[in-house]
Order: structure tokens, then sequence, then C-alpha cells
């Protein structure tokens, strides 16, 4: 029962902080797992994180869908990118040893921490031609006009989807700071896109880890409904509070997180 309640509560933790700066949720779920659950092996760990991360961007999506800020266009094109490198991610975690996976998810925890917490504060110019223009109103009335090089943002959502499946992390630790460094969404927006991409991007690679049984229903069970209500106070959350404060306070325990998962 003790056990039971963990799990519906990492699972609401991971929906909440992966909600509100569209990360996903399994940069919280999978060293939890590994920290809570030592004899469980790597590939266990990633499966049952691709599975909740699969819930957790249901709800997220709903929810980001009712404040009208994805972009959908954006977001089906990165999510059909990213769908095959899930596919090849799920299948190399099966090769992946326990000492080495550990060690690399950590090194990537503590990158992406400090890549979003030094990231430039505007987006770069790069010498590429937009392909994109786009212009809408979200919920709230609020405008928004940019324009991106579609062809660029394809093959980031590859390698987002590889990586993604490869360390059960949802992918949006990657496809959000991208979409707004390099493609120049507005952060609303690419935190909004990032959960349908991750969301359509999920679904091939929770089914690419259940084929493999890679996945631990009975852990599920409990962490998804976390998840699933998580999700929805996250992006409640996210469209009040000023995201600054909260990429620190979540690279902050990132990085405590990372450290332990590497000298584990």
């Amino acid at each position: 029962m003790l056990d039971a309640l963990l799990l519906f509560l990492i699972g609401m933790f991971a929906g909440i902080s992966g909600s509100i700066v569209g990360l996903g949720g399994g940069f919280i779920v999978v060293p939890a797992m590994a920290l809570l659950f030592p004899l469980m092996i790597p590939e266990r760990i990633v499966g049952t994180s691709m599975a909740v991360l699969l819930f957790n961007s249901i709800s997220s999506t709903i929810a980001y869908t009712r404040q009208k800020r994805i972009d959908f266009k954006a977001g089906l094109s990165f999510a059909f990118a990213s769908m095959p490198g899930s596919f090849i991610g799920a299948y190399l975690t099966e090769g992946l040893a326990g000492k080495v996976f550990f060690v690399g998810f950590g090194c990537f925890l503590i990158f992406i921490s400090l890549f979003l917490v030094f990231k430039p504060k505007k987006p770069l110019n790069l010498p590429l031609p937009k392909t994109v223009d786009r212009s809408f109103t979200d919920a709230l009335g609020t405008h928004f006009e940019y324009s991106y090089n579609l062809p660029l943002g394809v093959v980031i959502a590859f390698f987002v989807g590889f990586l993604s499946s490869l360390l059960g992390i949802g992918g949006g630790s990657l496809l959000v700071p991208t979409m707004v460094l390099l493609l120049t969404f507005p952060p609303h927006i690419a935190t909004a896109t990032s959960m349908l991409t991750i969301f359509l991007s999920a679904i091939i690679g929770t089914g690419t880890h259940a084929y493999l049984d890679n996945v631990d229903w009975m852990k599920v069970l409990y962490l998804a409904p976390g998840a699933f209500i998580g999700g929805q106070i996250g992006a409640k959350i996210a469209s009040k509070l000023p995201a600054v404060i909260i990429l620190r306070i979540l690279s902050a325990m990132m990085i405590l997180v990372a450290i332990r998962l590497i000298t584990r």
C-alpha cells in the first residue's frame, strides 16, 4: 500500500513538473524508480517511464488544447518525424548495461539542467530560410506570430524521438529549448506544442517497449493516474507562474538526482 501511494505521488510530481515546462516527466520517473527500486533493470525502468509519459502527455495535451496554445501543424509534423527515432531508441535500450545507463542518464540530466539555466535569452539567428509562417490567438486572447524552418524542426524531432525512447525521458527537455532558440517559437507555444509531439511519439515508444516486455504495468497502474492529474495541474500553473523560477528549481533538483545516479 505504501509503494502504491509513493508511486502515485511520484507520478503526480512528474506530471506537474513535466507539464509546466514541457519536459514530459520522465526525468523525474526514471531516477525515482532507479533509486527506489534498485533491482529494476534499465530497460524496464525506461519502458515503464515511457508508458507513464504517454498518460502524462495525453493529460497535458488536453489541457493545452483547451488553452488553444498548440500549433497542431508543427506538432504533427514533428511527431511523425520523431516516431522512427522512438522505435529505434526502444530497441537500442536492450543493449545498455546498468552502470552505463545510469551514468549516461546522470550526465544527460546535468547537461539539460545547466542548459535550461544558462541558455541564451534570445533566439539564435541561423542562416536558414523560414519555410512556415504562423499566426493565431490563444484562449486568453494573446496573439502569436512567428516563422520557422520546417526541415530543421523535422531533423531535430527525429533525434528527440530517439533519445526519448532510449532514456524514457519524453524528449521535451531537448525539443522545447530547440523550438525556442533555433526555430523561434514563443516559449508558451513551444511548451504546449511539444506535449502534442511527445504524446504521439510516446505511442510508438510505449508500444515498442511493451512488445519487448519492458513495461512494469503494475507500477504504471499507480504512476499513470498521478501523472494524468499532475499534467492537468501543471498546465494551469504554467499559464500563471514565471517560467524562469520554475526552471531554476527543477534544474537544481535534476543536478542533485544526477549526482546520485552517477554515484549509484
